[in-house]
């Protein structure tokens, strides 16, 4: 039983540093948004096509962080190698 006390704890490691994606995504999401609003300060006419060009790498960026959530979610909560331990061990 000791070898699952081990598959859970470094599980739920990994859960948490796919988590920091979340982190790594706030700042890139601000380092964006904060380039954009100096090119459009130095470039007042790009304005629109600086604008677009931003919200298509906000949506990339918001996409990352999600998948990160989303594989912690799966690494707690529907993680089939501990079902896979379990069997070996019973």
């Amino acid at each position: 039983m000791e070898s699952l006390g081990s598959v859970i704890s470094i599980i739920h490691i990994a859960a948490a540093i796919a988590l920091l994606n979340g982190i790594f995504t706030t700042f890139g999401q601000s380092k964006v948004a904060c380039q954009a609003i100096e090119s459009i300060a130095r470039q007042p006419e790009a304005a629109n096509d600086i604008r677009s060009a931003m919200f298509v790498g906000l949506a990339m960026c918001e996409t990352s962080g999600i998948y990160g959530l989303l594989v912690a979610i799966i690494m707690l909560f529907a993680n089939p190698l501990v079902d896979t331990l379990v069997n070996l061990i019973s």
